[in-house]
């Protein structure tokens, strides 16, 4: 199946940016009267007709699906950037294929990279979207400080952090027993060199639940997959 992205729905019609039309008039090759699949970043599929091809094509809408392979809960995963950039473009490829909704790029006391651009980010999760079937496309947010996150974090959240400091920690699974379908979830991944102690208790003073991800030492981009995936195998019957 193949998937565009627009987000200009306008009376009816859907308008295919210069990049979308060109990938699907010239590369797949689609004409007026074919049927193409489209989806608006914010939850909703169109099934459309092309009516137009051009530097801009246009396509009447002729289905909409509202809340297309969505997910029972709303994830926001706040990581800090790896060394190495690739890692963690293939953490938020991996994690938009899992299921996340938000990802806060996080820049802590330990962190090595202390500044973080979204652009590429954003094109990332765009495409995993498409890839993986989505109607939703995640929000990258702008870097921000561990600590001014955890002190803006909301109260009514189910909150995790996830560290490796010695201690009294749960499972994921454990944290989320109880938590009902649409729970807004946030889980924090420290950087290459953990979260700072003084990081870890401001996040556990303001309602953080301490979590482990089993027994084995595991990277931050890996840290952050595993992390969703436990939060999505949680609410998946």
């Amino acid at each position: 199946m193949e998937v565009f992205f627009s987000d200009r729905i306008e009376d009816g019609r859907v308008i295919l940016s210069e990049e979308e039309s060109n990938h699907c008039t010239r590369v797949l090759r689609h004409k007026v009267g074919d049927e193409i699949s489209v989806i608006d970043g914010e939850g909703t599929l169109y099934m459309c007709r092309l009516i137009r091809v051009g530097k801009e094509s246009e396509a009447e809408i002729i289905e909409s699906v509202s809340s297309w392979h969505s997910h029972p809960y709303r994830l926001i995963l706040g990581v800090c950037p790896t060394k190495n950039n690739d890692r963690f473009e293939w953490f938020v490829e991996k994690a938009v294929e899992i299921g996340v909704d938000e990802i806060v790029p996080l820049i802590g006391d330990r962190s090595e990279r202390k500044v973080y651009k979204k652009e590429r980010a954003e094109r990332i999760a765009l495409s995993a979207a498409k890839q993986s079937l989505k109607g939703a496309v995640p929000l990258i947010h702008d870097p921000q400080s561990v600590s001014s996150y955890i002190m803006a974090a909301p109260s009514d959240a189910v909150k995790m952090i996830a560290y490796c400091f010695d201690g009294n920690k749960i499972s994921i699974k454990k944290a989320l027993e109880g938590a009902p379908e649409g729970s807004e979830i946030i889980v924090l991944i420290g950087p290459e060199g953990d979260f700072s102690p003084a990081e870890a208790a401001s996040a556990i003073s303001r309602g953080f639940i301490p979590v482990h991800l089993g027994d084995s030492r595991l990277r931050t981009e890996t840290a952050a997959v595993t992390a969703a995936e436990a939060v999505y195998f949680n609410f998946m019957k």
